[in-house]
C-alpha cells in the first residue's frame, strides 16, 4: 500500500513525491471508471480518498485554522502593537505544491460532480469551492458550483451563481457556444434575483459579493 501524503513530502524527496501522485492518479483512476459505471457512491469514496492522500492547502501568511480574515474581533495585543509588520508577500509555490494544488482542483471537482448525482448541493458548492481555492479559474468547479448555487434556491444563492457565470463569461472565447449560454443564465438570474429583492424595493445592484481569500465570498451592500 502506498504511503499516505498528509504532510507535503520535503522538495528534495522526489520519489515521494512521485509515489504520492501516483497514488492519487490511481484512486482518482478508479473513481472515473465507477463514475462511468453509475456508481456514485463508490467513485465518491474513492475521490475522497484520493484527496486524503494529498497535503493540504497552503494558508494565507499569518492566516490561524480558524481565523476569519474579514472578523473585527480579533483585537491587537499589547505585544503586537510594537512589533513591526511582517510582509504579507505570498511566497511563491514550488513545483510540487503546483501539482499538488493541481491534483486537489481536479479531485475536489470529481466529488462535486458525484455529489450532483447524489442531489447534495450544499456539498456541491463546497467541494468546487475548495477545487477554486486552487485553481480559480477552473471552468468545470465554476459551472457546476453555479448550478448548484441555482437550485439552492436564495437570493444570496442567486447572486454567487450569477457571480460565477460572469466570470466564466470572462474565460470563455468570444462567440462560442458555451458564452451565449452562459450570458443568457446571467440574465435569467438576474431577473430572478430582482423579482425576490423587488419585494423590499432592492435589487441585485444593491448587493456586490467580492471574494474573500477562502474560496467564497463577501457580502457588501451598496445604496
Amino acid at each position: 500500500m502506498a504511503e499516505s501524503c498528509e504532510k507535503p513530502p520535503s522538495s528534495e524527496d522526489a520519489a515521494s513525491v512521485k509515489r504520492c501522485l501516483d497514488k492519487v492518479n490511481d484512486l482518482k483512476l478508479e473513481g472515473n471508471d465507477l463514475f462511468k459505471a453509475s456508481k456514485w457512491t463508490e467513485a465518491l469514496v474513492a475521490y475522497r480518498t484520493a484527496l486524503s492522500h494529498l497535503p493540504p492547502r497552503k494558508r494565507p501568511v499569518n492566516q490561524p485554522a480558524d481565523e476569519d480574515p474579514s472578523s473585527s474581533d480579533n483585537a491587537e495585543t499589547p505585544d503586537e502593537h510594537n512589533k513591526t509588520p511582517e510582509s504579507t508577500q505570498p511566497e511563491a509555490p514550488t513545483e510540487d505544491e503546483v501539482e499538488f494544488s493541481k491534483a486537489r482542483a481536479v479531485v475536489n471537482a470529481n466529488i462535486a460532480a458525484c455529489l450532483i448525482k447524489l442531489d447534495d448541493n450544499k456539498g456541491v458548492i463546497d467541494a468546487c469551492t475548495s477545487a477554486l481555492e486552487d485553481d480559480p479559474h477552473y471552468i468545470k468547479a465554476l459551472q457546476r458550483r453555479a448550478a448548484a448555487s441555482e437550485k439552492v434556491d436564495s437570493w444570496s444563492s442567486l447572486a454567487r451563481a450569477q457571480d460565477d457565470y460572469k466570470l466564466l463569461l470572462e474565460l470563455f472565447p468570444a462567440n462560442s457556444p458555451e458564452k451565449r449560454e452562459t450570458d443568457e443564465m446571467v440574465d435569467k438570474l438576474k431577473g430572478l434575483g430582482n423579482s425576490l429583492l423587488g419585494r423590499f424595493g432592492l435589487s441585485t445592484d444593491n448587493f456586490k459579493f467580492e471574494p474573500n481569500g477562502q474560496g467564497g465570498y463577501s457580502m457588501n451592500f451598496v445604496r
